[in-house]
């Protein structure tokens, strides 16, 4: 098999396309964060720099998640919406799961967190791919 292959093989699965997507996203909102504290700290708490953040990473993700990842058509703004119920969804899943693990199990929060992002990838994949991005939608 030639690395052509490989790599044409690797564009056309949806869920490799999604995992480089989710790393890029995690990057640049990590990066969004940062910038924005930079910038503003001084003058903005930074429980709302987290907010501005947020909205710039979740708006980031949901335009390549559309475009390269799940190559919708979409109404462009009922999808819009639909990424917030999806992250909103998983937000909150993730903080059940993380005091459960640290609370209950007494995983260290660093440990849990890992386990934490394992089950949000999966939960917003299937969300993104079967509620936001659903092919044939009539949004």
């Amino acid at each position: 098999m030639t690395l052509k292959l490989i790599i044409e093989r690797l564009y056309h699965n949806e869920i490799f396309r999604y995992l480089l997507a989710g790393g890029y996203n995690t990057i640049f909102g990590f990066l969004a964060f940062s910038g924005l504290y930079l910038l503003f700290a001084e003058s903005l708490h930074y429980l709302l720099i987290a907010t501005f953040s947020h909205v710039l990473a979740v708006t980031n993700a949901f335009l390549v998640y559309r475009y390269l990842v799940f190559k919708s058509t979409g109404n462009i703004w009922h999808e819009y919406l639909k990424v917030y119920v999806v992250y909103g969804v998983s937000f909150g899943l993730s903080l059940i799961l993380l005091a459960m693990l640290v609370e209950i199990l007494h995983l260290h929060p660093i440990m849990a967190q890992f386990f934490v992002i394992l089950f949000t990838v999966i939960i917003s994949y299937v969300g993104h791919s079967r509620f936001t991005f659903r092919s044939g939608s009539e949004d």
